[in-house]
């Protein structure tokens, strides 16, 4: 029987609204670094008929251009859709264990609600509000081969 070649695929697309305030830092040689974690809903029918709600809550990080584009557009609240790909990493905490966790790097992230700095917290954005403003970040392309590359210029 023939090996099975597994594709190298991974690739994500959330959408959801901003839990706290996103985290903005400068790496030690100045690359602009934000984190934040999105709660996506999902309604749906139990058993019985009756509607439930799930959350997922899920953390991004962007980096590069895409981080500046997020500092001075996103909030607690803010609604965003995330495009990119699943990463983990591994780190120490306080007590010496080491915990690993899985987070979306951004790739492109599209702010779905204008707010502006000088928003009340109670503002609460309609359909109206949709702005289709979408920054992406092309900074990990340069590692694509040839062939990878053409591929996904030809899904563009």
């Amino acid at each position: 029987m023939a090996e099975l070649k597994m594709p190298e695929l991974n690739h994500v697309i959330v959408a959801g609204n901003l839990t706290k305030d996103p985290i903005f830092r400068q790496t030690s040689n100045g690359t602009p670094v934000v984190n934040f974690h999105i709660a996506a809903n999902r309604r749906y029918k139990d058993s019985s008929n009756q509607w439930q709600e799930d959350v997922c809550y899920v953390g991004v990080v962007a980096w590069n251009k895409l981080a500046d584009s997020c500092k001075d557009r996103l909030r607690k609240g803010s609604a965003v859709l995330v495009d990119g790909e699943l990463q983990s990493r591994t780190f120490k905490t306080d007590d010496g264990r080491n915990r690993t966790i899985v987070e979306i790097k951004a790739k492109r992230i599209q702010f779905l609600n204008k707010f502006s700095k000088n928003d009340d917290d109670d503002d609460i954005a309609t359909t109206d509000d949709i702005d289709d403003t979408s920054f992406e970040d092309n900074s990990f392309d340069k590692f694509l081969t040839d062939e990878e590359s053409d591929l996904m210029n030809e899904n563009n």
